[in-house]
């Protein structure tokens, strides 16, 4: 794998997110983590996952300068692929921790949403959804995974106003978990993993897909009207206006 970097400790498996400095999302990294998903899932010596990133950075989001260039075929294709990848994690059955050691708006954050648990480092860091000020719709599925954890009211404000929140912003909206020291990231981790997997396999996996049932049905109800609809705002002037702003101060800033 190119873009992702996997490791098994004592039944746990780490899946680390490993693509440029920032972790920005493309097709490719989306086609290696759902494929890995689904062979961990079937994969009766690993019990739970833990996905983390890097210093500084859990996942920037969507890789918005190589996605500016992508014809409407990929863009769909990319689209319909990011929404696969969080279905696999909404229902994926085993525990999953998300490890934020850095920022993870947008993209990075519907991944850290999927998870069952999210602990992030402390810092100058933000995480949230900030499509909308992007230019982007967010799917009826997005926002049920973010109000899931918010709730209704607090996730429709936030997401409307693109609101990004520090670590203990985070933290006290239940956006987050945990809010840890660096060097304590994995070991917390894994401790909170650890304590899933000490549980009865069955007994927790079904629970978790009953409570997340209502979630599951509406991440695996992609249709193509509603992928229209992100395609056409893709290219839409004012979107793409907006996405070349952001590229022109990502490349300033190499």
């Amino acid at each position: 794998m190119k873009t992702i970097q996997l490791a098994v400790n004592e039944r746990m498996a780490l899946i680390g997110l490993d693509r440029g400095r920032s972790n920005a999302i493309n097709f490719e990294m989306l086609q290696e983590l759902k494929s890995l998903l689904e062979n961990i899932e079937q994969d009766d010596t690993i019990t739970g996952i833990i996905i983390h990133g890097k210093e500084r950075f859990f996942s920037s989001g969507l890789d918005l300068i190589e996605l500016y260039d992508y014809d409407e075929k990929q863009i769909r294709e990319f689209w319909n692929l990011f929404l696969q990848v969080a279905a696999t994690l909404v229902s994926f059955k085993k525990p999953s921790v998300a490890a934020i050691s850095g920022h993870s708006p947008a993209g990075g954050c519907v991944i850290a949403l999927c998870c069952d648990y999210r602990i992030m480092n402390e810092g100058d860091f933000i995480i949230g959804l900030n499509e909308v000020p992007v230019g982007l719709i967010v799917p009826t599925s997005i926002f049920s995974l973010y109000k899931f954890w918010l709730g209704e009211r607090k996730a429709y404000q936030y997401l409307m106003e693109g609101k990004l929140l520090n670590p203990e912003e985070a933290l006290q909206q239940g956006l987050v978990d945990q809010v840890v020291k660096p060097e304590k990231l994995r070991s917390e981790a894994e401790k909170r993993l650890l304590t899933y997997i000490q549980f009865d396999a069955n007994a927790w996996q079904q629970t978790k897909l009953n409570i997340r049932r209502q979630l599951i049905a509406e991440f695996n109800q992609v249709d193509n009207a509603m992928l229209d609809g992100l395609v056409k705002q893709w290219w839409d002037p004012s979107t793409r206006s907006i996405l070349k702003t952001i590229i022109t101060n990502l490349t300033n800033k190499k």
